[in-house]
Order: C-alpha cells, then structure tokens, then sequence
C-alpha cells in the first residue's frame, strides 16, 4: 500500500467538504481559476497546505530531466486536485490527473467540477493504480 494511501484517504473527506462550502457561497458558472483560488483559501482557512507548483524529475529510457509541473492544487503531499467548470467531464481529463498523480508520487486525487448543480455530482476520486493494494 501507498505510505500516504489512508492519510490522503481521510484527507479527501476534507477536501470535499472545502469544495460544498465553495459551490454553496459561489454557485456554478464561474472560471476555474476562481473556483481554484477560492478552494485554496477554504483549505488554508482549515489548516491544510496548498500548492500549485512543484518540480518533478522526468525520466525516459536513459534520459532524465527536472521539470516544474503545474497543477491546480496539492494538499498537504497527499492529494492532488484538479479543478473543472465545464459542461462535462471527459476521460482525458481523469488521464490528465493520473499522469500528474503518477510523476508526484500521489495516491489518490480529486477530480472537481464546479459546473454542476450539486457539487457530489461533480466530483471523481481517482487511485493511483496499485496504492491501495496491500504490500
């Protein structure tokens, strides 16, 4: 089992929670980078730490190199977080997130699209493939 599986498991709780608090006071129709903006402060506001931004060593075949990746949030080095307001959510926007989840070394993530009218019906928990398997 991933080490941080359960920690990031209970955590994604939290996060859910943050994201209903957000949809409530601001409502669907907006730009993702206010639904992003407004998430991160909710999670600080609670406690958590956010990023958007880390460095990752990407490696092909015989080749390596360091890369910022950019994401929408990091909470607490355990969950990542991928922020939608769109019509619908396609598969390449859960590829997106487990690529970024693989490269990070993150096992779980959250997929939330803000353009909906009840937020729980705009939210997909992904695993990382294999973190939650028993060692």
């Amino acid at each position: 089992m991933h080490p941080k599986f359960m920690t990031a498991s209970q955590l994604t709780r939290e996060i859910i929670g943050a994201a209903i608090e957000v949809h409530k006071d601001k409502g669907p129709g907006l730009l993702e980078s206010i639904y992003e903006w407004c998430l991160t402060k909710e999670l600080e506001l609670r406690g958590h730490k956010v990023r958007n931004q880390k460095k990752v060593v990407v490696s092909y075949k015989d080749f390596e190199r360091e890369d910022p990746l950019q994401f929408d949030l990091l909470v607490n080095d355990s969950v990542l977080v991928e922020v939608k307001a769109v019509e619908a959510v396609h598969p390449i926007h859960k590829a997106q997130l487990l690529s970024y989840m693989k490269l990070l070394g993150v096992p779980l993530g959250l997929l939330i699209n803000f353009h909906v009218m009840k937020l729980t019906d705009g939210v997909s928990r992904l695993i990382l493939p294999g973190a939650n398997k028993p060692d």
